[in-house]
Order: structure tokens, then C-alpha cells, then sequence
């Protein structure tokens, strides 16, 4: 009999008339998770990301119930479990907690998860921010601003100071760049005050997520990387723009490593229709060109959802493993719904597909995964195996016994701020007052110096002159060199953004 812990290369899903299993070696294929509310998502999610675990895969989920958490501890033995596994001939199942990392935006359920603004890049924020196309050019520019000056923009308020600035250089940067509307550069401040009071300060600012923590492994297993989404889910668009952000950093971080024997990671993305919706088409274009190409990075991609028309064709198509568990179908909606679910499977003589959705119990779902050659095997009515670990959420005083001898305990905990945009165009503001100043004050003594000695002869005003112009230019020329050792310093070399805007690695 198939087990999680097995050394056969592929994940136990359950049994139909035989056992179904999830092949490693395609599992970075991609795959989809649908079914109406109270089917078993949940569980199938969590029987995988068990099973991926024991083989040593490291897994990234959102926990948007916080039922999720149980992965940390050990299943309770009850009889509807044992008579499930009796039911499939699960000889070996027993129970068992698996590798556990717990993380959450706000550091209140698990280890802070942040990166900067200046990595997420324009496009993932103008999407976040919920901008207009004349404001997402704005904050563009903006952007290479601070690329081309060296300008750090690590939290909100040096993003703050940095469309402050360019608001003030509105004449200047239009000439160079095109058109920069104070109008724009406002309707920009306020997004990013609604994004402040949504929570967004706590996502943005030092020390950023170092993506080599989401892939640990622990005495063989594969450390399962859990997000506590449940408050995070009152702000849908910053919950959907970070797992695409975080999508994004695997893909530009991570080597190409062809086809390998299982995974490097596995993505689960919750909720997945808070992607897809009212996203911009340009934005589905590189979410389809991400997910295509990650796979070849070794992540697979595991979209879960209610309805399998949540998740757009062009991205649909690329999801070869699906576990499909019960559609209701009292609406139109609905039903086209099922008949499209109905049409991504293989057909399986023995039953009709279509009416098999409506009539599945829950932890029964359809089963469709990759073959060895590619191919999607057969639909098959399966009986999900239970999980090892519990069922439900574990209590506040264990969450916190695991986040104590958590592998990344201490890395994150301490907010940081270093100097950056915000302190750097404030000391270029003090300096540039400093020389007005200097400037205003040389002034006036000259005016007084000329009215005091009007009658003195002409050559001996001369040196006087030559000697003053040429200390105010010395005073201009020091200015002009200390701001171009400091942008040389910063740049180093120049700023690269991959598909999505984030910073490609070494940038």
C-alpha cells in the first residue's frame, strides 16, 4: 500500500480502484484544488503537503483558516479516521507532526515576513495600490528616479519621500520622462496612506525575506513554510499581490535546474480567485509567464479554489494534477462551472464526470494526475486518505513552543531601519538650504564689499571678483562632487528588474 513515507517517488492521495499517487518527478507540473466550501480542500491540501514533507520537499502555504496549523502536531486518533484508512487498505497510517516554520505580515501568529519597496518594484504595487494607468507611469518614473540616484526605498515613508520629491522636480522630470501630474503624484500618497492603515508598513522594510528560509529541510524533511492568513485576508488585494510578490522572488532567485527527481518547492496558493480578479490583462500575461516558466526553477504551483472557472484558461491550461471535490449546481454559473471541470479530465468510461462532481461526499474527490510520460492519467472517484497530523488548528501555547525552536527564531523578530531614501533626501534637502543659504549670505557681503569700495579703483576690485567667483564656484563644485560620490557609492552598478518589476538577484 502507497504511504506518505514510502521511497517509491510519489505523494499517497488515495484509492479509487486502485491507489492514486501524486509522481514527484511531475509534480512540478503545477496542479489544481477545487470544490465547494466544507468538500475537504483543506485535507487534500494538507494529505499533500504531508506527503511532499516526508519526501523531503519543503512546501509554502497560506493558512487562511488557521486549520492548516495542526501540520505541526500530531493527529488524534477517532474512529472516522481509522475507518477511512481501514476503508482504503491504509495498513501503515499513523499519527505523526511534521517540520513546521510559521510566519505572518503582522508578527502577531508567527515570524514577521517582510521584503522592501524597492524590491517588489511598480508594477506588483501599482497593482496593490489599485492605480490608474497615468498613475502607474508615475510611480514608474519614481522608480527609475530611484534606481538611477541610488535611492533606497526600503519602507512606506521613504516611498513617501521619495513622490514628495519627485512632485517637487514635476517640471524637470517631465522634460526627461514625460508627463508628471501633481495630481498623479497625489492620488499616489493617498493609495499609499490607505495601504499604511491596511496594514501594508508591516510587509515593507528590513530584514527582507531571505528566500533560502522557505526551503529548508529538517532530518530528512522538508520544513513546511505556513502563513497565518486569516487577518491578512481582510486586506484581499495586499493578501494576493504578496503570494504573487513572493511568487515572483522564487522566480527570479532561483537557477534553472531542469528536470529533477521531485521538487526544490511547492507553492500553495489559497484563495486563488483573489489573483485573477479584476487583475489587469497585462498582469495575467506575466502571471501565466511566471507559472510557465517556474517550473523548469523545480517549484510546482498548487492553485486552491472554490470554483474552477476562478482561474483563467491561459493558466488553467497548464495545471496537470487536479483533485476536484464536490460542485453544487443551483445557478447557471454554477453549472457551467461543473461542465468545465467536468471537460479538463480524461474520460473515465465507467462513470459520467459531469454528474460524478454533484455526487461526490466529502474527502471524496475526482483524481486526475501526470503519468510518467506527461500524460494525464484516467478520472478517478477517490477515497482521500486521512492525514497524519491533526485535524484543525493547534492551540496558541504550541504555536508558540514551535516558533521558539523555530530555525529562523531571532532572524526576523527586530524591525530595522537603516539610513535610505526617506534620511537621504532629507540630508539632501538640509544641504541644499545650507547652500542657499551660503549663497545668499557671499551675496550680501559682496553687495557690501561693492558699495563699500565704489570708488576704489578698477583693477583693485578685479582680484577681489576673480577671487569671490571663484570661491562660490568652489562651494557649487564640492556640492556637486560629495552628491555624485554618493550616488556612485549606492549604485555600484546598475539596477535590473525581472517579469514582474521585483529586483533580479545581485541587483
Amino acid at each position: 500500500m502507497g504511504d506518505p513515507m514510502s521511497d517509491d517517488g510519489s505523494v499517497f492521495i488515495g484509492k479509487s480502484t486502485k491507489n492514486e499517487v501524486l509522481n514527484l518527478k511531475l509534480a512540478n507540473r503545477h496542479g489544481l484544488i477545487t470544490g465547494a466550501t466544507g468538500t475537504g480542500k483543506t485535507v487534500s491540501l494538507q494529505i499533500l503537503t504531508e506527503g511532499f514533507s516526508a519526501h523531503g520537499v519543503p512546501v509554502f502555504c497560506a493558512d487562511v483558516k488557521g486549520d492548516l496549523s495542526g501540520l505541526a502536531a500530531s493527529g488524534e486518533e477517532k474512529d472516522f479516521l481509522e475507518e477511512r484508512a481501514k476503508k482504503i487498505g491504509f495498513k501503515d497510517y499513523n499519527y505523526e507532526p511534521f517540520p513546521v516554520i510559521f510566519w505572518d505580515l503582522f508578527g502577531e501568529q508567527g515570524h514577521p515576513i517582510r521584503t522592501t519597496v524597492s524590491e517588489m518594484g511598480p508594477l506588483l504595487l501599482a497593482r496593490l495600490m489599485n492605480l490608474t494607468d497615468a498613475q502607474e507611469g508615475v510611480l514608474n518614473i519614481a522608480f527609475r528616479l530611484a534606481d538611477e540616484e541610488g535611492l533606497l526605498i526600503l519602507d512606506l515613508k521613504d516611498l513617501r519621500a521619495l513622490m514628495s520629491n519627485v512632485a517637487e522636480r514635476a517640471k524637470e522630470l517631465s522634460a526627461e520622462y514625460g508627463n508628471v501630474s501633481r495630481q498623479s503624484v497625489g492620488a499616489i500618497q493617498r493609495s499609499l496612506l490607505v495601504l499604511d492603515e491596511q496594514g501594508g508598513d508591516h510587509f515593507f522594510g528590513e530584514p527582507a525575506l531571505d528566500i533560502s528560509d522557505l526551503m529548508r529541510t529538517e532530518g530528512g524533511r522538508g520544513l513546511v513554510s505556513i502563513l497565518a492568513a486569516d487577518k491578512l485576508m481582510e486586506s484581499p488585494r495586499l493578501y494576493a499581490t504578496f503570494l504573487l510578490w513572493l511568487l515572483a522572488e522564487l522566480f527570479e532567485e532561483l537557477p534553472e535546474v531542469g528536470d529533477a527527481d521531485k521538487p526544490k518547492l511547492v507553492f500553495f496558493f489559497d484563495e486563488a480567485h483573489l489573483l485573477f480578479d479584476e487583475a489587469p490583462k497585462a498582469l495575467l500575461e506575466k502571471v501565466e509567464q511566471v507559472v510557465r516558466l517556474i517550473r523548469s526553477k523545480g517549484v510546482g504551483v498548487y492553485f486552491v479554489t472554490q470554483n474552477p472557472l476562478d482561474v483563467p484558461d491561459s493558466v488553467s491550461s497548464q495545471l496537470g494534477n487536479r483533485i476536484q471535490h464536490a460542485l453544487r449546481a443551483y445557478t447557471p454559473r454554477e453549472q457551467r462551472a461543473v461542465k468545465a471541470a467536468a471537460e479538463t479530465f480524461r474520460p473515465n468510461p465507467d462513470f459520467k464526470t459531469m454528474t460524478a462532481i454533484m455526487e461526490l461526499g466529502v474527502g471524496e474527490a475526482l483524481v486526475s494526475t501526470l503519468e510518467k510520460k506527461g500524460r494525464p492519467s484516467m478520472v478517478q472517484r477517490t477515497l482521500v486518505r486521512p492525514p497524519s497530523s491533526r485535524l484543525g488548528p493547534i492551540t496558541k501555547s504550541e504555536r508558540r513552543q514551535v516558533m521558539g525552536e523555530s530555525p529562523v527564531s531571532g532572524l526576523y523578530d527586530e524591525r530595522q531601519d537603516r539610513e535610505s531614501a526617506y534620511e537621504m533626501l532629507q540630508q539632501r534637502a538640509k544641504q541644499k538650504a545650507a547652500r542657499e543659504e551660503s549663497q545668499r549670505e557671499q551675496e550680501s557681503a559682496r553687495q557690501t564689499k561693492k558699495r563699500g569700495e565704489y570708488s576704489a579703483s578698477s583693477t583693485a576690485k578685479k582680484p577681489t571678483s576673480r577671487r569671490r567667483s571663484y570661491q562660490r564656484q568652489s562651494v557649487t563644485e564640492t556640492f556637486a562632487k560629495q552628491i555624485a560620490r554618493t550616488i556612485g557609492s549606492k549604485l555600484g552598478q546598475m539596477l535590473v528588474r525581472g517579469i514582474l518589476g521585483s529586483l533580479k538577484s545581485g541587483s
